[in-house]
């Protein structure tokens, strides 16, 4: 078969030549077109993300380059695919709480190490490293805020100090806040991110799960409103104790809760679980949390709730 050598010239395409064969439609030619454009387009934003690595950031869900500000402007949502990516506690006090509205608690209490445990590396320095990482003393950080005017005693958990996990620290600082509230009758907000209870720490970190359960016993007797807000991820001893005690469970979209992990399930019941398994729609389905909300929409979700209440 006859090939004709053609050269095309187009805006915002670099001059060139394709082989063609003699039936080649005019619609797969600007097909072609189309590809080398959108060729071009991906080597000109990998060339901006070389030169400026800090300025863009890739979705992990439908792996469009976001502009770091557009994604920061839309609260860490993609604009694309809805995906809502993991913030830290500063991030979530930022975008839920009035400005200047809140009051941190508790902060001199830090973590030590009772049992010198030792893994691959000492606890010790993994606690040093966190800190370095997150400028945190451990994983929650608690105080008191205010939502709308509502003032609230709140725990926001942070998933990047050791993947957000319990130890005795935060159970202490968690029943802590819990108490405030109690005192001063103020309604309870817990954040939640967490991998669960923190081994390096065995029993102890253990025990905080029977404590916090304990503290939020004491604000169910009293009448005081006690509000979970799960966000990705939250399982193990946390979604074990005080995450899914609250009167009211409020759950980010797209968050995934659980206990075990999907593949510890999987591999005990020799099973397929369903796609969406332990995702927050799938949660709400089965009737597990009351509220799926999009982060957007949190904020006003909770100033609702609160003066449903009347606090």
């Amino acid at each position: 078969m006859e090939y004709h050598e053609i050269k095309y010239v187009s805006k915002g395409v670099k001059d060139g030549f394709c082989r063609k064969r003699e039936n080649m439609s005019i619609q797969e030619w600007f097909d072609k077109r189309k590809e080398a454009q959108i060729e071009r387009r991906a080597k000109e934003m990998r060339g901006l993300e070389d030169a400026n690595p800090g300025l863009w950031v890739k979705c992990v869900h439908c792996e469009s380059q976001i502009l770091k500000s557009e994604l920061e402007d839309n609260l860490m949502v993609c604009p694309h695919c809805d995906y809502h990516f993991r913030i830290n506690a500063r991030t979530r006090i930022s975008q839920l709480f009035d400005e200047d509205s809140f009051e941190e608690l508790f902060k001199g209490v830090k973590p030590t190490d009772p049992l010198n445990f030792f893994d691959t590396e000492s606890y010790a320095d993994r606690l040093k490293k966190a800190h370095a990482k997150t400028g945190l003393d451990e994983a929650v950080i608690t105080g008191l805020a205010k939502i709308k005017g509502h003032k609230i005693a709140v725990a926001v958990m942070d998933f990047d100090y050791m993947g957000g996990s319990m130890g005795s620290v935060v159970g202490e600082k968690v029943t802590r806040i819990m108490e405030k509230a109690l005192a001063l009758k103020l309604p309870m907000l817990a954040i939640t991110s967490s991998g669960g209870a923190r081994m390096q720490e065995s029993a102890l970190s253990l025990m905080q799960m029977a404590k916090t359960s304990c503290a939020v016993g004491k604000l169910d007797e009293a009448g005081i409103l006690y509000i979970n807000l799960l966000t990705e991820p939250t399982f193990g001893g946390i979604t074990a104790s005080f995450g899914t005690l609250g009167d009211i469970i409020i759950a980010e979209q797209g968050a995934r809760i659980g206990f075990a992990g999907r593949r510890v399930i999987e591999q005990t019941i020799r099973q397929k679980l369903p796609s969406d398994f332990q995702t927050a729609e799938y949660l709400l389905k089965y009737g597990q949390v009351d509220i799926v909300s999009k982060r957007k929409n949190l904020r006003k979700t909770l100033a609702n709730i609160l003066e449903m209440h009347g606090v």
